[in-house]
């Protein structure tokens, strides 16, 4: 039977936090700069408001149907992340769930073809400066401390919203 001391836990930690550091010193140095601009900024928003309770402790006031400029934070492949908007579905326990969008306009074309199942079509809202596009398939709660402003609003109770939803129980639940 091993038996760790107090001594070999402190190191294990000390050797954790070192490799830690210097492999994302070198994913860092490595990004392009575009891509390393937002890491940072995502690393920074996280450290400025990890221990924020929700947005009110910002005096951001969010409701149901807000478009919202927010940090998703780090991203894996193939998932929405960093620094974009997204419309607030619902709000419940300080968290939102929210569908991250895009005003790429590759991804507006593939919206507006039907090529893309899991995107939704939005165009120009009122606030935005673009048509953007919706990633159902990216939905997910988030705390509400990650949002750095409300920019646009869609009413719940309009056509649209109703879609939205919609789609969302067809992509959430795969149900056709």
């Amino acid at each position: 039977m091993l038996f760790l001391d107090e001594t070999w836990i402190h190191n294990e930690e000390e050797i954790l936090q070192e490799t830690y550091f210097d492999l994302y010193k070198d994913y860092i140095d490595n990004l392009p700069r575009f891509q390393r601009r937002k890491e940072l900024v995502s690393g920074m928003n996280r450290l400025n408001r990890c221990q924020l309770w929700s947005s009110d402790d910002l005096q951001i006031d969010v409701a149901r149907g807000d478009i919202c400029f927010m940090d998703f934070g780090q991203v894996y492949i193939n998932e929405a992340g960093y620094q974009h908007f997204g419309l607030v579905i619902s709000k419940f326990n300080h968290k939102l769930f929210v569908v991250p969008m895009t005003s790429n306009t590759s991804v507006i074309k593939k919206a507006q073809s039907d090529v893309g199942e899991h995107l939704f079509y939005i165009g120009k809202l009122s606030g935005l400066n673009k048509p953007s596009v919706l990633f159902l398939n990216d939905c997910k709660f988030v705390n509400s401390s990650r949002i750095i402003s409300v920019n646009s609003h869609l009413c719940p109770e309009s056509k649209m919203f109703k879609a939205i939803e919609s789609e969302l129980k067809c992509t959430i639940f795969n149900k056709v």
